[in-house]
């Protein structure tokens, strides 16, 4: 790296401190858990999507009182609550997993 790229660098930063090896690692290992976080939700919520919404439009056209009493709207809420709780507990599981793997990485090291 030239003296030029230095000097960019110094001036784009944020701070006015220089993170250390050991802060810059840390914060790579969790940004790289948040986004394992965010792709297990995805992937949780997906799911929650399609085992949500397969019952709930079956129990819509074959139930008679969910029939008479459970509109577009409500159909919508019901798919979409089970697909949002899917997300979030799977993320929150993924990013204290990662946490905790990384917490035992530090006590190796």
């Amino acid at each position: 790296m030239g003296i030029r790229e230095s000097w960019n660098n110094i001036n784009n930063r944020k701070s006015l401190f220089i993170p250390s090896a050991y802060e810059e690692a840390k914060l790579r290992r969790s940004t790289e858990s948040t986004n394992e976080g965010v792709r297990a939700g995805a992937k949780a919520a997906a799911i929650g999507f399609v085992a949500s919404a397969i019952p709930t439009l079956i129990a819509v056209r074959k139930i008679r009182w969910a029939k008479e009493n459970i509109n577009h709207t409500g159909q919508a809420l019901i798919v979409s609550a089970a697909s949002a709780a899917a997300f979030f507990v799977a993320a929150d599981k993924t990013i204290l997993e990662s946490a905790r793997r990384n917490a035992e990485y530090k006590k190796k090291a």
